[in-house]
């Protein structure tokens, strides 16, 4: 129904002539879910909304989440979190700020982990802050069939606190309390096409769950480097109106720093798995 562009040598979809501002009907619905399954990763360039079209728009594709970092949402849209270096009556508007941020999953830590995310460019640096995806579909199925097998069934702790401390301001004691370590397999299976992905990354991942912690931290590092493989990558260097809508089973994602002398606003909606998905992996 929509004609698309490539971006990346894998994965990655520009969606052409869609406007997220629309009145999207079913089958509009259905297309976009279709080229999300089969992109991982979609584009919509030059797109004028405001944040209740997005929240609109992002529940098309399920229930939203409301992050954990209740000082960082929409005052009036808490479904989306601000992400800025911005600062406005003395304390910063957004989540992050404006030095490069690592390579991470969006809501990894979840028991039952977010499937999606939009994210929409609202302020821009002129240069700086692009955002790099990799394709853990890929990554995963290029590995040596040997370590496909040894790390098929296992676990790995992932820490959103670990992530904080690398790269944003630590949580308090009640965003701890809904944010626990949890433990998640290295080889998730996606819900919707059933295709197996690696699921972890060097911003929350920590350990390998029972390995000894030498040969725990020789795999991570192997796979933390496999994973960022130029050829697994794509690179996104922001346009006004771009908006992102990204598959949170599959790629995961980092970001270039930029001038903090500059703004960079971006909103983001989170997606989460349908209710009558029992078993996320």
């Amino acid at each position: 129904m929509y004609g698309t562009r490539s971006l990346g040598a894998s994965f990655g979809a520009e969606v052409l002539d869609f406007q997220l501002s629309g009145t999207p009907s079913e089958a509009d619905i259905a297309a976009i879910r279709g080229l999300w399954a089969e992109h991982k990763l979609l584009l919509f360039r030059n797109q004028s909304f405001d944040e209740a079209t997005l929240v609109g728009f992002s529940r098309q594709f399920g229930d939203l989440e409301i992050h954990v970092r209740e000082e960082y949402l929409s005052p009036e849209h808490p479904e989306i979190l601000y992400v800025s270096n911005i600062e406005r009556d003395g304390r910063r508007i957004g989540i992050l700020s404006d030095s490069e941020v690592g390579w991470h999953y969006d809501q990894i830590y979840l028991p039952k982990p977010a499937v999606g995310s939009l994210l929409m460019a609202d302020t821009l640096p002129p240069e700086g802050g692009n955002t790099e995806f990799a394709d853990m579909c890929a990554a995963w199925e290029a590995l040596p069939e040997a370590t496909r097998e040894k790390l098929d069934g296992c676990l790995a702790n992932q820490s959103y606190e670990a992530f904080n401390q690398a790269y944003s301001v630590p949580t308090n004691n009640k965003q701890k309390a809904r944010s626990p370590d949890i433990h998640q397999p290295i080889a998730r299976t996606h819900p919707v096409t059933g295709r197996k992905a690696l699921y972890l990354c060097p911003g929350m991942t920590t350990e390998i769950v029972g390995w000894d912690a030498d040969e725990s931290a020789e795999m991570l590092a192997f796979l933390f480097d496999w994973t960022t493989k130029p050829e697994f990558v794509y690179s996104h260097a922001w346009q006004p109106g771009d908006a992102l809508m990204w598959d949170n089973a599959c790629t995961m994602h980092r970001r270039d720093p930029f001038d903090p002398a500059h703004a960079r606003l971006m909103k983001r909606t989170t997606i989460l798995p349908p209710a009558e998905l029992a078993v996320p992996f």
